[in-house]
């Protein structure tokens, strides 16, 4: 009976373990949040599934803080070098933040090779839209409204708010975005890759400075908060600093944070629960929210 017993043991043991392997590296982060000592405090389960526009991709996530709003809204766009990825695995983010007080969306896109660029900037856009538009129906302020993504999502949401025309798509000004925050994004790239993945989704463009963000920096537009990990050998550092320097000249306002001994995956794995000792990623992405809050008010 007991060898019975053991080989049943075994034999689940091999179910998860192929289960847990099966699983994204978002989707895992997402379940090593899950099983963390503690709860995250939120406003009953999060409203998932929210279409955007039409399209199977083009849906979004809302999760809620505690407590009567309206509280301010923060957009988040994953990563996945524009050809793979998605929203799903990404509550560990919307815990992270709806804890610290602000309504966040987990948003999808479309991406390669479905379509190719600009198609994944229309859709972060039209998302941005979408929030500002119908977030109050969930507790949001669409007048404190932030974009976060992570590396081709920062990619995206930096372009959809340095280059008005996305929003403008939906007859909205660009100003309605109060601030960015980008983590580890390739923002000046050219040229690219050979047989890259930006290549492929980018590279048809009949003008390859129009793909990058750094051709949009502007001295109105949205400030910038750039987090970037010292031991990224994927998105080159070179991004962040030609960027932040780029919108200073115009006049703009750019802050920049270089972690030390974090690379391009340990940045967004930072705001899973068991791995924020990493770096400061939600304390400094919040003291940033908070400071343009502040300012606005004192105006």
């Amino acid at each position: 009976m007991l060898k019975y017993v053991i080989l049943a043991l075994i034999l689940s043991a091999i179910v998860v373990g192929i289960w847990f392997y099966s699983l994204s590296g978002p989707q895992k982060l997402d379940l090593a949040d899950r099983l963390y000592p503690g709860e995250a405090k939120i406003d009953g389960k999060p409203v998932t599934g929210i279409a955007f526009d039409n399209g199977e991709r083009q849906q979004l996530d809302i999760y809620r803080p505690e407590g009567e709003g309206p509280h301010p809204v923060l957009i988040f766009y994953h990563g996945g070098s524009w050809y793979h990825g998605e929203r799903a695995g990404y509550a560990f983010l919307g815990r992270a933040f709806a804890t610290r007080g602000f309504v966040t969306v987990i948003a999808d896109y479309r991406k390669y090779p479905q379509v190719k660029f600009p198609a994944f900037v229309e859709d972060a856009a039209d998302a941005a839209a979408w929030v500002h538009g119908n977030i109050a129906e969930y507790g949001g302020d669409p007048g404190n409204i932030f974009l976060i993504g992570h590396s081709a999502g920062a990619h995206i949401s930096m372009l959809a708010a340095l280059d008005p025309q996305w929003l403008a798509r939906k007859d909205i000004d660009s100003s309605i975005i109060k601030g960015v925050i980008g983590l580890a994004g390739p923002y000046d790239f050219l040229p690219f890759e050979e047989g890259g993945s930006a290549e492929k989704a980018m590279g048809e463009w009949p003008r390859p400075k129009e793909t990058q963000p750094i051709t949009y920096a502007r001295g109105d537009a949205p400030p910038l908060l750039l987090l970037h990990g010292a031991d990224d050998d994927l998105v080159g550092q070179h991004n962040f600093k030609n960027l932040s320097g780029a919108i200073e000249q115009a006049g703009g306002s750019a802050m920049s944070k270089l972690y030390p001994n974090i690379d391009h995956y340990e940045i967004i794995m930072a705001i899973a629960r068991p791995f924020r000792a990493k770096a400061p990623v939600i304390e400094d992405a919040i003291a940033f929210m908070q400071g343009r809050i502040q300012a606005a008010e004192t105006q």
